[in-house]
C-alpha cells in the first residue's frame, strides 16, 4: 500500500523450497552479528522518509540488543514484486518482508506462524478485523502493519453554494447532493473508474449495496448485490453528476482535483488529509463515513504486512525481538503516524485517538472490509476489474461486466 494505495500483488508466487538461505542483503552499519542472529529486511517505500525511518528504529534495536544486526533492504512498490520472487526464486529469501500479500508463502509453508514471532501480549494487540484478514485457515501468518480506511471527503463551501447542510449518509442523500453540486457549476462526485485503483471504488459501491468481493473460499463478483452497486454508479454518470470520462480517470489525479476545490465529493484516504495541508491548506472539507445504500456504517480497508521467512529455521529469536521492538506502542506509532496511515493495534489506535487528523478514520475501522486477498484467484479478479469496470461508465451494461469480471476470477480459482 503505498501513497496512491496500490494493492493485491503477490497473492500467487511460485512454489519455493522450504530451505531458503538468507543473503543478498545490502548491510545496515550498527553492531555486528553472528549469521543466525542477522536479520535481513526488505521493505518498499511508502515516501521519501521511509528509508530513514527504518534506519532509525534499526539504530536504537541494535543498540538495545548487541549482538543482533539487521540488514535493510529497501525497494520501490514497482519492483518489490520481482525482487521478492527472485530472492525466492534464488534461496536468498529475507528474513521479515513487507508487502502486502502472504497467502501464497504461507500456503507454500515460507512463513512462520506470527504467534511462533511474536510475543503473547504483542500478538494480542491487534485488532481483531485485521487479525482475520491476516490469516489462512484460521492461522495468523501475516502481521498487520498499516491500515488505510476509505471515508468521504466533502467541500463546505460547495456544499454551502447548493445549500446542502449536512454530508450524505445514503445513495440516495449522496445522488441529490451530487445533483444540487453539479447544478450549481462544479461535478458533485468524483468517480475513479481508470485502472490506477479502479477495484477500491467499485468495492465502495459493491460492499454499500451488501455485496463485496468474496472470500478465502470463493470469489464473487456477478451477484445481485453487486449489480445494485454497478448500476448505481452507472446513474451517477448518466445524470452527469461526475466528473466527465470517469471511466478511464484514475484516482490519485482526481483527489488532486478535489484538493483544489474542484469537487464536491470524493472517496479517499487518511494521507488525503496531509496532502490538503500542503497543496492547499486554505480548502474548507470535511471527512464523514461513506454513504451506503441504506445508510449502514462501513468503510473499505485496506492492510500491508510484515511477515516472517522461515529459512533456515536459526533466527526465531532474533526476529521475535525486533517485532517484538517494531510494534511497541512508542515505535510503532511514531513511524505508521510518519508515513501517514493508520495504526493497526490496540495500543496504537488508543494512542493516536485524540489526532484529529486520524481519529474519523480510526472510527470507521470496527465496519472495515476486507479485500479477499488470502484468495488465490484475488490477483486476476483484481486485474480484471481494473481493467473492465470503467466500461460501465462508456455505456456497457454492467450485467455483463460483472458476467465478464467474474469469468476471469472463475478461470484463476
Amino acid at each position: 500500500m503505498k501513497k496512491s494505495l496500490r494493492t493485491g500483488a503477490l497473492a500467487s508466487i511460485a512454489a519455493a523450497s522450504m530451505l531458503l538461505s538468507a543473503c543478498g542483503f545490502g548491510g545496515s552499519g550498527g553492531n555486528a552479528g553472528t549469521a543466525d542472529n542477522t536479520i535481513n529486511l526488505l521493505v518498499p517505500s511508502y515516501s521519501d522518509g521511509t528509508k530513514g525511518r527504518w534506519e532509525g528504529i534499526i539504530k536504537d534495536f541494535e543498540a538495545n540488543n548487541p549482538g543482533i544486526k539487521v540488514n535493510l533492504e529497501v525497494q520501490s512498490w514497482d519492483n518489490i514484486n520481482d525482487v521478492v520472487k527472485t530472492k525466492i526464486q534464488g534461496k536468498q529469501a529475507p528474513d521479515i518482508l513487507n508487502i502486502d500479500a502472504f497467502a501464497g508463502f504461507a500456503k507454500d509453508q515460507l512463513l512462520y506462524p506470527a504467534k511462533d514471532v511474536l510475543s503473547e501480549s504483542t500478538a494480542k494487540d491487534f485488532q481483531d478485523t485485521f487479525v482475520k484478514n491476516a490469516s489462512v485457515t484460521g492461522t495468523q501468518y501475516g502481521m498487520p502493519l498499516i491500515a488505510s480506511a476509505r471515508a468521504l471527503f466533502y467541500n463546505k463551501d460547495l456544499f454551502a453554494k447548493a445549500g446542502i447542510s449536512a454530508p450524505p449518509k445514503t445513495w440516495d442523500e449522496l445522488e441529490a447532493d451530487a445533483g444540487k453540486i453539479t447544478a450549481a457549476g462544479t461535478p458533485g462526485y468524483g468517480l475513479p473508474l481508470g485502472s490506477e485503483e479502479a477495484q477500491g471504488e467499485t468495492g465502495i459501491w459493491f460492499y454499500g449495496a451488501g455485496g463485496g468481493y468474496g472470500d478465502a473460499e470463493k470469489i464473487t463478483v456477478d451477484t445481485p448485490q453487486n449489480l445494485e452497486g454497478a448500476n448505481f454508479m452507472k446513474k451517477l454518470v448518466d445524470q452527469k453528476v461526475t466528473q466527465d470520462n470517469a471511466g478511464a480517470t484514475n484516482r490519485t489525479p482526481l483527489i488532486n482535483v478535489f484538493i483544489q476545490g474542484q469537487l464536491g465529493m470524493i472517496e479517499a484516504l487518511p494521507p488525503t488529509v496531509g496532502q490538503i495541508k500542503e497543496k492547499n491548506p486554505a480548502l474548507k472539507y470535511g471527512v464523514a463515513p461513506i454513504p451506503t445504500k441504506d445508510g449502514s456504517p462501513f468503510t473499505l480497508g485496506v492492510a500491508d504486512h510484515l511477515m516472517a521467512f522461515k529459512n533456515d529455521g536459526k533466527k526465531q529469536d532474533a526476529i521475535k525481538k525486533f517485532l517484538d521492538n517494531f510494534y511497541s506502542t512508542d515505535v510503532y506509532t511514531k513511524w505508521v503516524s510518519a508515513e501517514g496511515f493508520l495504526p493497526t493495534t490496540k495500543s496504537g489506535a488508543e494512542k493516536l485517538s485524540s489526532n484529529p487528523d486520524t481519529k474519523p478514520f480510526l472510527d470507521l475501522l470496527p465496519n472495515a472490509r476486507f479485500y479477499p486477498s488470502t484468495n488465490k484467484a484475488w490477483t486476476s479478479t483484481q486485474g480484471a476489474v481494473k481493467s473492465l469496470i470503467g466500461q460501465i461508465a462508456q455505456g456497457t451494461d454492467p450485467a455483463s461486466v460483472l458476467k465478464d469480471i467474474q469469468t476471469k476470477a472463475d478461470a484463476a480459482s
